[in-house]
């Protein structure tokens, strides 16, 4: 529907142009976004059947190409700055979202306290209960107007490159857990009135009552700063390709940074999840102690967070150029490598996990020899020929002297391959 849009011109398309920010306008952010990648796909699906090519460009291949190439890196620069103006206006409005559903979670834990009190009476741990939650409500709250920019309460857990972090994630829910358990205590210490109702709620917090669940959150925490510290040196070690992302989503917790789901994400979340529930639930039936984890399922935790870190480990790679030939068309003759020629760069990793827009792809450079070469972007019905994360395709330019040279590939997130060495004759 985007694209029929597009094609018809769409209702007063001079209207914001997506310019405006305000949540209510239908001409917003988000809107200018989408009609800016409707419009773009339309141009490049036109320039892969051959529309839209200017007559003095249409008799040369090369010069076609090159023409589509920089039109299309243009059209793309144009959407990822949409792109950008549209992450920047939700995270803005994602802090109310987030206090939306802290209270309503708050609301949630009344009604199901109000429910289970029918026949049973209200007690001293459900006011502790809820007035536990309505602190720790109100707290992030607040932590979301001061973050109102980032994102709100999920601004801890939004990581470097723009989107959410699977292992602070985990983190900031055992955290969570572990505090409203503590406020639970201290709520029920300061309303009792026998001494050995405090001593037992002060039992209830020594170590051999909660071992399992501190294990876990001790483990949990730890892993999220060693992964921030490992993917931040492998980033800079070159062993690894992050790009920054247009804003975060949900889904960022189970998939990795192309949005393909991942093993290590997906079981980390999912076990956590459990053993979670299953502390909520213990907490709610034992209000007077910290959570009793059993040491069966805290093992599990530890093993999915051994997983998960692992993972993280084995990721990514650097890329690789394998070889380097004469890219040869129907009819031609096999020759030697010259100056104007189209070579084949083949390899792996050349493009990185979250770098399939055209913007990225665009930025793509090949050095052969002293000379820059921005790899040109071929566009076929549904995305793009070239180039691709095995094979790009870039022509040898006329400043490059005869003789050997050095091939290299310098990959959207920056990354350099290694060196090819290639025979250029006159």
């Amino acid at each position: 529907m985007a694209v029929q849009e597009a094609r018809q011109g769409g209702a007063d398309p001079a209207a914001h142009e997506g310019g405006c920010t305000c949540g209510d306008c239908p001409h917003g952010a988000r809107e200018g976004h989408r009609r800016a990648v409707a419009a773009f796909l339309v141009k490049r699906d036109e320039y892969a059947t051959g529309q839209g090519l200017p007559a003095a460009v249409a008799h040369s291949a090369s010069a076609s190409r090159q023409w589509v190439s920089e039109e299309l890196a243009q059209a793309a620069e144009a959407v990822a700055e949409r792109g950008r103006a549209e992450g920047a206006a939700w995270l803005t409005r994602l802090w109310q979202r987030t206090a939306v559903v802290v209270w309503a979670g708050v609301l949630a834990l009344l009604l199901v306290q109000a429910l289970t009190a029918i026949g049973a009476g209200w007690t001293s741990a459900r006011t502790a209960g809820l007035l536990s939650a309505v602190l720790l409500a109100g707290a992030l709250t607040a932590a979301s107007w001061f973050h109102r920019a980032r994102g709100g309460a999920l601004a801890p857990v939004v990581g470097e490159d723009n989107r959410l972090s699977t292992s602070r994630a985990v983190a900031g829910s055992w955290v969570l857990l572990v505090a409203y358990a503590v406020l639970v205590l201290v709520g029920r210490l300061a309303a009792a009135s026998d001494h050995r109702e405090r001593d037992a709620l002060i039992d209830g917090l020594e170590l051999a009552r909660g071992a399992g669940v501190v294990t876990v959150l001790a483990v949990v925490c730890g892993i999220a700063v060693l992964v921030r510290r490992v993917v931040g040196l492998r980033v800079q070690g070159q062993r690894l390709q992050k790009v920054r992302a247009h804003r975060p989503r949900a889904a960022d917790l189970l998939t990795d940074d192309s949005g393909r789901g991942s093993f290590a994400d997906i079981q980390y979340v999912v076990i956590n999840a459990v053993a979670l529930a299953f502390a909520a639930v213990r907490l709610a039936r034992r209000p007077d102690q910290l959570p009793d984890l059993p040491w069966g399922l805290a093992v599990v935790v530890l093993v999915s967070a051994g997983t998960y870190l692992a993972g993280k480990y084995a990721e990514g790679g650097r890329p690789v150029i394998l070889s380097v030939v004469r890219a040869r068309e129907a009819g031609d003759l096999d020759a030697p490598i010259r100056t104007g020629d189209d070579i084949e760069i083949r390899g792996t990793g050349f493009v990185p996990a979250g770098a399939q827009g055209a913007d990225r792809l665009a930025r793509m450079v090949v050095r052969v020899g002293p000379v820059n070469v921005h790899v040109p972007l071929v566009p076929v019905v549904g995305g793009f020929d070239n180039p691709a994360d095995d094979l790009l395709t870039v022509p040898v330019p006329a400043d490059v002297e005869p003789g050997r040279v050095d091939v290299q590939v310098v990959t959207a997130a920056g990354v350099e391959t290694n060196r090819y060495a290639i025979d250029v004759t006159e």
